[in-house]
């Protein structure tokens, strides 16, 4: 079995890759939670969400985030109430969102959620994350500290970075899902997806549990840079 480590859009081309080659207990998906985050009270998994629609084969293939045939009538409705329309919430990605929360405050783990969702959608490849515990990127700007989305989407990457940092990962313990995967005697390589190495990486290795177990771990570990020549490869 072979474990891949993801964060979103780079990474699940790779990832879509390996599952059209491997079958589904030939491979386990292991997905960056460092870019959660609450709006309008739901609890929005943007790299989950990208890997689960890329497998499901519904994803937006021009953005490669989101849906395929989007509509939008949640955010016009929203905007005509005075509601924050910065992070685009399309109306079938709603779904997920409500029903992820729902979950969630029913006490069903980040885990059982994903295997929920992923079931419903066909995906057939396991997915999970990487903590069952919140932890959230920050990054330090000349606009003061900022949440990843705050930065990414809100801001468009323009405050200038001296500093980022993944709070809650000191503690947080991987998910019941990795835990699993890490219990495999099957296991037989690591794969780290072509995804940001700050952004959607770091956060993955910045759980002292998981750096430890693959800084100790014996199988071949192939890490796909998506930055060439120092510049980044879409």
């Amino acid at each position: 079995m072979i474990l891949a480590l993801v964060g979103g859009v780079g990474g699940a081309k790779l990832v879509r890759g390996l599952a059209n080659t491997l079958e589904p207990d030939e491979l386990s998906i292991v997905v960056n939670t460092g870019d959660d985050f609450v709006l309008h009270g739901l609890s929005i998994c943007p790299d989950i969400d990208t890997i689960t629609y890329t497998l499901a084969g519904l994803n937006n293939t021009e953005s490669g985030w989101g849906l395929a045939q989007e509509t939008w009538k949640f955010l016009t409705a929203l905007k005509r109430l005075g509601g924050n329309e910065w992070f685009k919430l399309g109306d079938q990605d709603l779904a997920t969102h409500v029903m992820r929360s729902y979950w969630l405050s029913q006490g069903q783990t980040l885990s059982q959620v994903t295997e929920r969702i992923c079931s419903a959608l066909g995906v057939v490849h396991p997915i999970g994350p990487m903590t069952d515990d919140s932890v959230q990127t920050f990054l330090d700007t000349d606009m003061g500290k900022l949440d990843f989305q705050s930065y990414f989407v809100r801001e468009q990457c323009k405050p200038k970075v001296s500093g980022i940092s993944y709070v809650g990962a000191g503690e947080a313990k991987p998910s019941a899902f990795l835990s699993g995967v890490m219990a495999q005697k099957s296991l037989s390589a690591i794969i780290i997806c072509p995804s940001n190495p700050v952004l959607s990486v770091a956060p993955i290795l910045a759980l002292p549990d998981i750096r430890s177990w693959i800084e100790n771990i014996s199988v071949p570990i192939v890490a796909v840079s998506p930055i060439i020549g120092g510049a980044a490869v879409k």
